[in-house]
């Protein structure tokens, strides 16, 4: 049925709003033009803006003169005008938490775990357990303004009050289920137990229980909470009703609806209460039907609304604006309404900026333990890449390849594997072939003289030793990982020629050695002639060059005083003269200890002059010195270091197949008959050719293979060069260039000469991944531990790269090579508990152990981002954090299941002992685990800080935890607060977004306030 006093209400609306139309439509058109009256300009001052009234004030044109009028939220005579404070009228400005007033408005907000309701200024409980559990391991149960997390059967609650400890059968200590705190328990130094409270609480007369406070959660009040001795008493808002519980309030108007029968109520008194409120309406009778502020006007009364809220067509009821709908609330990745404001998310990748609307690339690579060779930045991502030589494995992790362990490396006799590459050698009375593969008879040439081996001289000169190392043949040089000890000698026997192997490192502190191999060198000339102290002969050097982030000194921490800085790694090898074994009566062992002891004492020679910079090196008929570190030339604007060209504003290596030319400044394509396989290099190497005759060659070749002319796969002739015959009837050959063709063993044939691969040859049977063909017994072998075959049909098992091994034997996948180090003792300061072969997944049956002794007067700090590890009722795998290796030890932290919200706690006792163990079933990806220690002056607000939910509250306060070059700043500043100073004033604004900082404000601030 249609209703009239609807109508009539409409009308009144409509009447009104046509009212306000026909009056802003007469004030624009009269500010359009000056009024002209008997030949005079009559001025109009609202249009001019020559009006007196004041900012916050509306100008209305008269009948020759104006009127000023304050806006709404505002007071006064309208030449001058102040702010209303909303908040300062009765009953809080209607707000049962917090007022804020602004100008010409206000907003009302809540405290921390309570959500503004849809009226705009009541509370409402955030029930936290709904989202991830509260974080809470075993069991969460919401509070009124808060929550907590309860343990199951035979666990107690640990100090960082959501992870569960196994409780200790034996022991008076804290271990023990008997200690009778309520929150928190302490050993004391006499070996008792002292409780403690959570924030919020305060430690009962018993010294074992915890009261309540109203500053945990207000206190478990809805609305007011007020502290007494026997604890918190709640209280409602003026407008609202306490409940039976005594703590929720509920809306005097709604509880007296609540009480009738909701049925019994007609359309009929509905619409004798809207007549009633029309005729007398005034905000001293139920804030005059208003949702919100009320103003008494002399046309009736006036409701706004807070901010993030919009009054509707009735003209009393405020509707929640959803920001989001309007440009994505001005966020740039995710938006997500609330009631009365909005909040913005990135994209996992990125961070939320300081705007708190802005999402940046959180820069992994800047992280220098995200990858050990280099890394490559992608907006939400990046990439880890190894260095030539070296393979992936663990997801960022590189290690040597052994190439011989693939069908020999191709080599035709022996094949040595070396850091970053491998060398064919062949037995007496052969030489090797240019292809560095093949073996040819050396008999029937003339004895050609020894290319001079590497000599190692050294001088005593003013300002100390000087050591000259001089290399007529080629020089291996690379970057790469330094695995091994500071210092070690290996002996070993090749067809009956003794071998002594040094490996030895140089460190170079603070401004390091100036990676000056290989491009960073500066040529010089020696002309002076010296008296050599030292004057050793090698039968290899093998140098390399590494920056201290890819040394591997200490994966998990920094000792107090170490530097950074870069290494110069030598390999020698020295043949022993095995001449010198008959003479003298002095054995093979004799010898070669004396080889060593000459080898250990020109060394200790070496180090000097490398540490006073008077080092220098010969090959390649130049001539280099060690010289300190320029800085990065890279960075200077316009300029790049050798073998590099200028793109964008970055300097690139020169690619494979191409070099850089000085006159051209540019990298060009190696020109034809010449290759080059290496980046960054200043010229081409000359492709290797036939005797007498000419060849097609190829430009831009990026290795031998390329150089054009030789013989294709499956082809072979005796220089490896064309003509070329194919590879007989079971033989297969699948590189260029050779001389032979290698056979399928086993009687084994091919279906057709030309072979390529060994697949070619017709076995018996079919191995499948995880297996190689054994030629001997015609069967499939499992590929034994530290191996693996990801192909079908293949005779060999690849060597898992560098010091990683597989769980099982008959692994397909080099992802199944793992690293099993782990353990040791901590740096002082900082550093990092991780999992083997992170952020690979761990092995299986690994055990690691971990200590951590800080400083005196210095307090552990633990950041646990996420951890994965698989579920299970068993707890296979599992991390413990406790003072011992005694099981009853007091334990900080234990888990045994993935956790991907982030937890932060300090240590409960002074020193740590932590193990990880996996069992012979599972794996993960495991963990890695920051941590700080402090100054224990800052020990109250660091508990006052990791103990706070709200830390834990927000997605956005969680990737700051998981944001590891934030963590790193924190903690740098937490271990040396003086480095505070190192970050600028823009620097930290825009590391964190406003509500992190003025979470941390707030606690900093109480622990200053005296």
């Amino acid at each position: 049925p249609l209703n009239l006093d609807h109508i009539t209400m409409g009308a009144i609306w409509a009447a009104r709003d046509f009212c306000l139309f026909l009056l802003l439509l007469n004030s624009r058109q009269s500010a359009a033009l000056p009024e002209i009256r008997g030949g005079t300009v009559v001025t109009d001052p609202c249009a001019e803006g020559s009006d007196g009234c004041h900012i916050d004030a509306i100008c209305q044109t008269t009948q020759g003169s104006y009127k000023c009028t304050c806006k709404a939220g505002f007071k006064g005579d309208g030449k001058h005008c102040e702010d209303i404070d909303e908040c300062d009228l009765e009953y809080n400005g209607g707000c049962v938490h917090e007022c804020n007033n602004i100008p010409g408005n206000y907003r009302c907000t809540c405290y921390d775990g309570f959500n503004l309701a849809h009226d705009g200024h009541n509370c409402l409980d955030v029930d936290e357990c709904k989202f991830n559990n509260g974080g809470c391991q075993h069991t969460c149960v919401n509070t009124m303004g808060s929550y907590e997390c309860r343990c199951k059967e035979g666990f107690f609650l640990s100090d960082n009050q959501h992870t569960c400890i196994h409780r200790s059968v034996e022991g008076l200590n804290c271990m023990n289920k008997e200690h009778g705190c309520a929150h928190i328990c302490k050993e004391t130094p006499k070996g008792g137990v002292a409780c403690e409270c959570r924030p919020g609480f305060e430690l009962a007369r018993n010294q074992r229980g915890c009261i309540l406070t109203c500053n945990h959660g207000n206190g478990g009040c809805q609305h007011t909470c007020e502290d007494t001795e026997n604890g918190p008493i709640c209280r409602c808002h003026v407008r609202y009703t306490l409940q039976p519980d005594k703590r929720s309030c509920v809306e005097r108007d709604e509880a007296t609806t609540e009480s009738s029968d909701h049925n019994a109520t007609s359309f009929t008194e509905v619409d004798k209460r809207v007549k009633r409120r029309l005729l007398m309406e005034t905000c001293a009778v139920n804030n005059g039907g208003c949702d919100c502020t009320c103003k008494d006007t002399s046309t009736g009364v006036r409701c706004s609304c807070p901010v993030g809220f919009t009054l509707q067509p009735d003209g009393k009821t405020c509707k929640d604006i959803d920001e989001c709908e309007l440009h994505n609330g001005g966020c740039e990745h995710f938006c997500r309404n609330t009631i009365g404001s909005f909040e913005c998310n990135c994209r996992k990748g990125f961070k939320l900026l300081t705007d708190e609307r802005s999402c940046q690339d959180i820069d992994e690579c800047f992280f220098e333990r995200t990858c050990d060779h280099t890394c490559v930045n992608s907006p939400g991502g990046f990439q880890c890449l190894c260095n030539k030589g070296y393979t992936m494995y663990g997801l960022a992790h590189c290690g040597d390849i052994n190439e011989c362990s693939v069908n020999n490396g191709g080599c035709e006799q022996g094949c040595e594997n070396t850091m970053g590459g491998f060398e064919c050698f062949c037995h007496p009375g052969y030489k090797l072939h240019w292809n560095k593969k093949d073996c040819v008879e050396a008999q029937g040439l003339p004895p050609a003289t020894p290319p001079s081996k590497p000599t190692l001289n050294c001088s005593k000169q003013e300002g100390g030793d000087r050591c000259f190392l001089t290399c007529q043949s080629q020089v291996h040089i690379s970057s790469g990982e330094l695995s091994e000890p500071d210092l070690h000698i290996a002996s070993f026997t090749i067809f009956s020629v003794t071998i002594v192997r040094l490996y030895v490192s140089f460190v170079c502190v603070s401004a390091g050695c100036g990676v000056v191999l290989g491009g960073w060198l500066f040529p010089m000339s020696t002309d002076s002639r010296f008296l050599f102290t030292e004057n050793v002969q090698f039968s290899y050097v093998s140098l390399r060059c590494t920056s201290s982030g890819q040394r591997m000194r200490s994966r998990h921490g920094r000792k107090a005083g170490e530097e950074d800085g870069s290494s110069i790694t030598a390999e020698f090898e020295l043949d022993v003269n095995l001449e010198e074994v008959t003479a003298e009566s002095c054995d093979l062992n004799c010898v070669r200890r004396r080889s060593e002891k000459r080898l250990r004492k020109t060394i200790r020679t070496l180090r000097k002059s490398i540490n006073r910079e008077q080092f220098h090196l010969h090959f390649a008929g130049s001539d280099y010195e060690l010289g300190k570190s320029l800085g990065q030339p890279a960075e200077l604007p316009g300029h790049c270091v050798a073998g590099q060209v200028l793109v964008g504003r970055k300097c690139v290596s020169c690619s494979v197949g191409t070099h850089y030319d000085r006159d051209q400044g540019r990298c060009v394509l190696c020109p034809a008959g010449t290759y080059q396989d290496e980046e960054g290099q200043m010229s081409c190497e000359v492709c290797p050719g036939p005797e007498g005759r000419e060849v097609s060659k190829v430009v831009g070749a990026r290795n031998m293979s390329e150089c054009g002319g030789q013989c294709s796969p499956g082809q072979y002739s005796h220089d490896g060069f064309i003509p070329c015959l194919p590879c007989p009837l079971g033989t297969y050959q699948p590189e260029v260039g050779r001389t032979t063709c290698f056979s399928c063993g086993g009687n084994l044939v091919t279906k057709r000469s030309g072979a390529v691969t060994f697949q070619d040859c017709e076995t018996k049977v079919q191995c499948s991944p995880g297996h190689y063909y054994n030629t001997s017994t015609h069967r499939c072998i499992r590929c034994p531990m530290g191996t693996y075959q990801g192909e079908f049909g293949q005779n060999y098992c690849v060597a898992c790269p560098g010091n990683t091994t597989t769980d099982f034997d008959g692994s397909t996948n080099i992802m199944q090579c793992k690293n099993r180090q782990c353990g040791g003792e901590l740096g002082d300061f900082t550093g990092y508990i991780e999992s083997p072969n992170y952020p690979g997944n761990y092995p299986a049956n690994v055990e690691c152990t971990w200590t951590i002794n800080p400083p005196p007067k210095r307090r552990i700090l633990i950041v646990v981002p996420e951890i994965f590890l698989p579920i299970e009722d068993e707890c296979g795998d599992y991390l413990v954090m406790r003072k011992s290796s005694l099981s009853n030890s007091v334990t900080t932290y234990e888990t045994c299941q993935t956790y991907e919200r982030p937890i932060a706690f300090t240590s409960r006792s002074k020193r740590l002992w932590i193990q990880f163990r996996s069992n012979e079933g599972n794996s993960g990806k495991g963990f890695q685990v920051p941590y700080v220690t402090y100054d224990e002056d800052y020990q109250e607000l660091i508990e006052d800080i990791v103990r706070d939910g709200r830390l834990y509250a927000s997605e956005n306060h969680q990737e700051i935890l998981k944001d590891k070059k934030l963590m790193k700043a924190l903690f740098d500043v937490l271990a040396h607060p003086q480095n505070f100073f190192n970050y600028t004033a823009q620097e930290s604004r825009e590391m964190f977004p406003k509500s992190f900082i003025r979470f941390l404000r707030s606690k900093v601030l109480r622990f200053l306030r005296p």
